[in-house]
């Protein structure tokens, strides 16, 4: 399906960005992927997202939409007659799935990044225990609220997304690290999740390898380890 005028701000690597292109994937919509130098904001961007000044940024019909889950949930409610709806139709489903979400960005992932830019075996195993926790929890929310092999049922979801977009720096921090995060033992259910979630015609194409994340987070995580200490 064509987009109309369809942008999309963002950067390859960024685990925000991936939410809003895995939906226009699901609603198969057509879109201009305008790639962002992180060193370097652009004019568009900063005109578009003059708050945060953040990707990523859609633009449709001239109008811009940020934030990753509120531009998730704007393509499912503007494309509803393309591809299934990405939020649960149930209003408490609704609820939960974006109740968890929301721990997910302000709980989980400061925790993940903690873990991303740790430095030395005591600092990573600290950083390490409070991520798994929060695995083990959502594995529990996996097994109530999934309706099939995703979170969302047997499409993908928003939960799904909101999730699965940082399965590849999880990759990258493993490999960095030296650690396991989704343990088959310890979280069987999501442990095969990221597999399918991975394997979908609407992920596939946007998650980016693991080696090439790798690469990317040489520099990037200095740049973090940086910022945090300042």
């Amino acid at each position: 399906m064509a987009g109309n005028d369809v942008k999309l701000l963002g950067s390859w690597p960024s685990t925000f960005v991936m939410r809003p292109r895995i939906a226009l994937n699901i609603k198969s919509v057509g879109y201009d992927f305008l790639e962002e130098q992180l060193s370097s904001k652009s004019d568009v961007l900063l005109r578009s997202n003059p708050v945060y000044k953040k990707i990523p940024v859609l633009i449709h019909d001239g109008n811009p939409i940020c934030e990753s889950l509120i531009i998730v949930q704007y393509i499912d409610e503007t494309w509803t007659n393309s591809g299934p709806s990405i939020l649960p139709s149930d209003p408490y489903d609704r609820a939960i799935a974006r109740f968890w979400a929301s721990y997910i960005d302000e709980k989980w992932f400061p925790l993940l990044r903690v873990l991303a830019v740790a430095q030395g075996d005591d600092a990573i195993k600290a950083a390490l225990e409070p991520v798994v926790k929060g695995l083990v929890l959502l594995e529990e929310v996996f097994k109530n609220c999934s309706k099939g092999k995703f979170f969302g049922g047997e499409k993908i979801g928003y939960l799904d997304i909101a999730l699965g977009c940082f399965l590849g720096w999880m990759r990258v921090t493993e490999k960095m690290n030296n650690v396991k995060l989704l343990d088959e033992a310890k979280t069987p259910g999501l442990h095969k999740w990221a597999g399918d979630f991975c394997a979908d015609s609407v992920v596939k194409d946007v998650m980016p390898e693991t080696d090439k994340l790798a690469e990317a987070a040489k520099v990037l995580l200095p740049k973090i380890r940086a910022d945090a200490s300042s």
